[in-house]
């Protein structure tokens, strides 16, 4: 992908360094196995320690427990990079970062943050985030599942559905109700009561490990319980912030890939003894590509560079979802028209993404929900129960 408006003047040498080992791993050692994956449906777990070596899992969290204490906008070049590999690789990066050791080191005790981060920094525990319910997706403050305190600790009653690495984890990051309100506690995999059952099926994150949390008389000691907690839902929605911002850049990177190969693919296949590029059509799709491709990009840098400052809202990060997500989608259903039949092959990545973001474009908020937090933002109005 061209850097038509010279980005790279304004990263760091860092952040330059993090980008381009990232993809050289994705286009030597992830872009091979893609395929396989997807269509066979396994998640390709062999990535998992290198992952770790690249020092990708906790990229932003201080030394002292393990991380890189690297840039927001660092990340978000790696979720950009994973993504064109494939967005099962994206999620599974973003879940165990900001879904789940960003709430240990935010809302956890320093015992807990001694105990997990370092393990799930190198990849020897991985973690899943239990938000989501079979009836309560947009609308977490409806949750179902309980957990009521008992001595030494709380039993947990309820199901979690649409998890990231469910099957895989060796530990849930799980919000439940009490009589004080919405609380985050750590299950272990091994704890009593705790179950898990991979969603197979699937059409969209094929290579993703994706499964439900089922919790029956679970036990989970009060040294679980995430103690800075007590905020109620804010604690839950400041790590889908986390998480959205990492989807603004990553379904960018899809988007990238889908260009590249179009772009490549017109530039060489010929009809009517021209190559397609040629016609003014496919330049038509091939630039409105590009352009929104540069517009996203855009608005990810200048967030991040305001995340850096502490100075971006979720807001602000809703935009950056909504609108990445939506140009992704389009983008990448437009180089699939670009490539004919071959569009459908997974000998190219197009469909594969095209269908990844049916899923991206729909988890951590819907577009529906991100177009109501901007809405909000900017008439006054909360038009979510309207």
């Amino acid at each position: 992908m061209e850097d038509f408006l010279l980005y790279d003047q304004e990263l760091t040498d860092e952040e330059r360094m993090i980008r381009d080992s990232v993809r050289r791993f994705v286009e030597s050692e992830v872009n091979p196995l893609m395929p396989d994956a997807y269509e066979e449906a396994k998640f390709p777990r062999s990535l998992i320690p290198k992952l770790a070596q690249l020092g990708l899992l906790g990229l932003n969290l201080p030394t002292e427990y393990g991380g890189a204490a690297a840039s927001p906008v660092a990340y978000g070049l790696v979720c950009q990079e994973l993504e064109r590999g494939d967005s099962s690789l994206r999620s599974f990066v973003s879940v165990q970062n900001s879904l789940c050791l960003y709430p240990i080191y935010r809302f956890g005790s320093e015992i807990q943050k001694r105990k997990y981060l370092p393990k799930m920094i190198t990849g020897e525990l991985i973690a899943c985030f239990g938000l989501t319910e079979p009836d309560a997706g947009s609308d977490p403050n409806s949750m179902k599942t309980t957990a009521k305190e008992v001595e030494g600790g709380w039993i947990l009653n309820g199901s979690k559905m649409w998890i990231t690495n469910a099957t895989i984890a060796d530990l849930a990051i799980v919000w439940a109700k009490t009589v004080a309100g919405i609380r985050g506690f750590i299950v272990e995999k091994d704890f009593q009561g705790f179950q898990r059952q991979e969603i197979k099926k699937k059409m969209s994150l094929r290579a993703s490990n994706t499964g439900e949390l089922i919790f029956s008389n679970c036990f989970v000691p009060e040294e679980n319980l995430l103690p800075l907690s007590n905020v109620g839902l804010q604690a839950p929605l400041k790590c889908l912030t986390e998480a959205r911002y990492g989807i603004a850049w990553g379904a960018m990177g899809a988007a990238m890939a889908c260009y590249d190969t179009a772009l490549q693919y017109c530039q060489e296949r010929k009809q009517f003894n021209r190559p397609l590029a040629s016609f003014q059509l496919v330049q038509k799709d091939l630039v409105t590509m590009f352009l929104e491709i540069q517009k996203a990009q855009s608005l990810n840098i200048r967030i991040g560079q305001l995340k850096a400052k502490d100075l971006a809202s979720f807001s602000m990060i809703s935009l950056a979802k909504l609108n990445a997500c939506r140009e992704a989608l389009a983008i990448a259903r437009m180089a699939r028209n670009l490539l004919g039949a071959n569009g459908i092959s997974l000998e190219y990545s197009v469909i594969r993404h095209m269908e990844n973001l049916e899923s991206v474009f729909t988890y951590e908020g819907t577009d529906n929900i991100h177009h109501l937090i901007v809405g909000k933002h900017i008439t006054g109005f909360d038009a979510f129960s309207n």
